[in-house]
């Protein structure tokens, strides 16, 4: 039996890749939620290099949720500052935009980068 749910979001997340690309300039922002946990990385795909990860493996010890994604998003947008990095593609990597993802994109954008 097929995981519907899971073909969904492959689909959408097919759809969305063809048009986003990351550079140097705009690095791609990749966000992956699994059932704890939250993750973002923003990627080069020109040279095919990740330029910088965080994760909420060591941010929060509750796991995932809304806040964890927050820390993740601001800690994100600091380390991106930092390599003098403003703008960037959003990739939500096929999930839907409400709870955690959008936790992180606002927080993101309240640390200063540019969606």
């Amino acid at each position: 039996m097929p995981n519907i749910k899971l073909q969904k979001r492959i689909e959408r997340k097919e759809r969305v890749r063809k048009k986003i690309f990351g550079t140097p300039e705009r690095p791609r922002l990749s966000v992956y939620r699994s059932l704890r946990h939250i993750y973002a990385q923003l990627i080069d795909d020109l040279n095919g290099k990740t330029v910088t990860a965080v994760d909420s493996l060591k941010i929060s010890k509750a796991g995932g949720g809304i806040k964890a994604a927050e820390e993740v998003g601001k800690l994100l947008a600091q380390k991106a500052k930092s390599m003098k990095i403003e703008g960037i593609a959003f990739d939500r990597n096929g999930f839907k935009y409400h709870g955690a993802i959008k936790a992180l994109a606002d927080a993101a954008r309240q640390g200063g980068l540019k969606f």
